[in-house]
């Protein structure tokens, strides 16, 4: 155990004859009962002059104490390294200067003070500041030429405003007698040196504590399970489906054409009655008595004349309906407005562009887009031209269409499954699935039926199917509707359902808790098998790493004998925790049982 003491500044009056009276540090190593044989040695500066006395010896019986006695300040500007490193390593600092050398203690305060703050900054060591000497009570001279005022006393007030900035301790020594050295100066250096002692014991203390606790056996650390793979959404691409059916014109069922029948442009009627009560009169979808709206009534009359006989739903052979368009100049923007529809009837400010390049008349600009606006009116509201701005037309399809989902309104198919029949309309179903686009217009049989049997899937998964069909939406009931709907799509080829409900699977397994999840009579690994049958990668391989991240669930259940030896070995590499943190787990709960305390009283 060891004390360092750093001692700085001059307790001598650099004015008086006799500048060999001993150091207060010194005075004080030489009368202590305390201290036993002293070893000195000197430092020099770069010049050969003493920057400290070093003094070495023991106090208390074995404390080795250390001090540096420094009695010049310029070792802080000469060598700030040092002074530093003898601020840093010191227990106690005691600094020093006489009463009667009040330029030296004008120097000490202004120049080397806040050198010591800041060296002080990031330690906490207690600082004794001793002022020495009797002051002389002598007049001093106010000739501005004359250096005697220089003997001006420093007052015990300009002391105490020191320590309090220092944060120290203030002490008055009027001689260096036996009395000041060791009484008073030597009982407070003497009490520092204890409180640093036993500091010193305490935090040996605690870091030999603290190394005990390291070396105790610690329980294992369980590491985080590994990252699933992410799904990705993918992007709808509904309009697109329903532009690029405008642009092919399969399964057409109606044909526009001008009053000299000299061209002619397809389009579907099931996308235009979901565009517009208009074309539901038109094509006889409601009644007028449905309609209530005069003014829809009569665009309707003055603008088309349907071909007389045509039939609602048109049987596949049978050729289109013919619709004259009375108005010459909306039948020459026709193409442009039928685009508009498909596409969802809410790029209007596009429509205007379109026709304005057109007509290249304002008049007849007006005159066509004022009846493109009756067409999608609304029964009973106004046709304001602000109700057509892009930002305030909502998207038609995915809530129109549904009005023709699982009904035979203008229907040109039936699908036979389980004994029960679904109506449909062939231009949704082309639109929406390449594979009932090959179906429908390629050489095989349900091309030119009616009547279309559904075999492998059940009535309400095929009716899901159908309905994202018309929609772009579907919300399973449960995890095996969704399963069950997957295979659907991907025997129909429909990727972006296959991807709905995969993400559906995973967000439904992930929320559920791991009490239900031993408890429940769903069987992961069947869904398993069959994501990797219907080519569902992404699904099958979510599903290995969330039976080996919930390894201590599955390994418990029957169906964990039904994987494969590929996955049975993908499992064990990946599962969660792993087998060597249940070794570890079971050393550490065997050596805390046997380490166990009984308590002594009981």
């Amino acid at each position: 155990r060891s004390v360092n003491i750093v001692a700085f500044g001059n307790e001598s009056d650099g004015f008086s004859e006799d500048n060999q009276q001993p150091s207060l540090i010194w005075s004080y190593l030489r009368r202590s009962a305390l201290i036993s044989q002293i070893d000195s040695s000197l430092s020099a500066s770069h010049v050969g002059n003493p920057v400290f006395t070093e003094y070495q010896t023991c106090v208390f019986g074995n404390v080795r104490l250390v001090v540096h006695d420094c009695p010049v300040w310029d070792i802080f500007d000469s060598d700030w390294y040092t002074s530093r490193s003898l601020i840093g390593g010191a227990d106690i600092i005691v600094i020093k200067y006489s009463v009667n050398d009040k330029t030296s203690f004008q120097e000490l305060r202004d120049s080397y003070v806040p050198m010591i703050k800041k060296a002080l900054n990031h330690c906490s060591v207690p600082v004794i500041i001793s002022a020495i000497g009797a002051r002389k009570n002598g007049v001093p001279c106010t000739c501005p030429l004359c250096t005697s005022d220089r003997r001006s006393c420093v007052t015990t007030s300009e002391g105490l405003q020191l320590a309090k900035e220092l944060g120290a301790t203030y002490l008055e020594l009027h001689a260096l007698n036996d009395f000041y050295i060791q009484k008073y100066f030597g009982g407070v250096l003497e009490y520092f040196m204890i409180q640093s002692l036993n500091q010193k014991s305490s935090e040996k203390m605690k870091k030999r504590k603290k190394t005990q606790k390291c070396h105790r056996v610690q329980p294992p650390q369980l590491e985080q399970p590994e990252k699933m793979p992410i799904l990705k959404g993918e992007a709808s691409h509904y309009d697109a489906d329903l532009h690029n059916l405008l642009c092919c014109c399969q399964c057409a069922d109606v044909a526009f054409c001008p009053e000299d029948l000299s061209t002619v442009v397809e389009a579907h009627k099931v996308i235009l009655c979901s565009a517009s009560h208009l074309f539901m009169l038109l094509f006889e979808v409601k009644s007028p008595a449905d309609i209530r709206d005069a003014s829809i009534v009569r665009t309707a009359q003055s603008l088309f004349a349907v071909e007389a006989g045509a039939p609602r739903g048109v049987p596949p052979g049978v050729p289109p309906v013919r619709v004259v368009v009375k108005d010459a100049v909306f039948c020459s923007c026709l193409p442009d407005i039928l685009r508009f529809i498909y596409s969802g009837a809410f790029q209007w400010e596009r429509l205007e562009e379109d026709i304005k390049k057109k007509l290249k008349d304002p008049e007849k600009t007006e005159h066509v887009l004022e009846k493109v606006k009756c067409i999608l009116k609304t029964p009973g509201k106004l046709n304001a031209a602000k109700d057509c701005r892009s930002h305030q037309i909502k998207r038609l399809y995915n809530t129109s269409l549904r009005l023709f989902f699982n009904t035979p309104v203008l229907a040109d198919v039936i699908f036979k499954i389980q004994g029960a029949t679904v109506p449909a309309h062939r231009a949704v179903l082309v639109a929406r699935c390449e594979v009932m686009a090959a179906m429908f217009n390629g050489n095989y049989l349900e091309a030119n039926s009616i009547l279309v049997p559904v075999y492998g899937v059940s009535k309400d998964t095929f009716l899901s199917f159908l309905e994202y069909l018309y929609t772009d939406s579907c919300c399973p009931a449960s995890i095996l509707q969704a399963m069950s709907l997957l295979i659907c799509a991907e025997m129909y080829q429909v990727m972006r359902l296959q991807h709905i409900c995969e993400l559906y699977i995973i967000t439904q397994l992930q929320s559920m808790p791991s009490r239900e999840l031993a408890s429940t009579s769903l069987s992961i690994v069947s869904l398993l098998k069959k994501a990797k049958f219907h080519n569902s990668d992404c699904l099958s391989t979510w599903l290995l790493h969330f039976i080996a991240t919930n390894y201590l669930i599955f390994s418990q259940k029957p169906e964990f004998q039904d994987l494969s030896v590929e996955e049975r070995n993908f499992v064990e590499m990946h599962r969660w925790p792993s087998d060597l943190y249940l070794k570890q787990l079971a050393d550490y709960r065997n050596y805390v049982h046997s380490q166990k305390c009984h308590c002594a009283v009981m």
